[in-house]
């Protein structure tokens, strides 16, 4: 008494038909990003508990790349 499939197959050739391929794949790709990055964060978090020394480490090295990515001033300009 489930779902048959061709019940399945039915709702996937509407799903296709309303959304088109290109639509589809652009969602597929989307969420699996943010999947990737949940299991990311979620890998970060559990290093972090694993070893607080990391936490002082990850900080030092954001701050060295946001002071790197600062662009120097144009002085022709003052």
């Amino acid at each position: 008494m489930g779902i048959s499939i061709w019940q399945l197959l039915i709702v996937l050739g509407i799903v296709i038909l309303l959304f088109g391929t290109k639509k589809l794949r652009n969602i597929g790709g989307d969420l699996g990003g943010a999947i990737r990055g949940f299991k990311k964060s979620m890998n970060e978090d559990d290093k972090k508990d694993d070893d607080p020394d990391a936490i002082e480490e990850e900080s030092d090295v954001k701050a060295h790349e946001a002071h790197a990515e600062e662009k120097p001033r144009d002085k022709s300009h003052s």
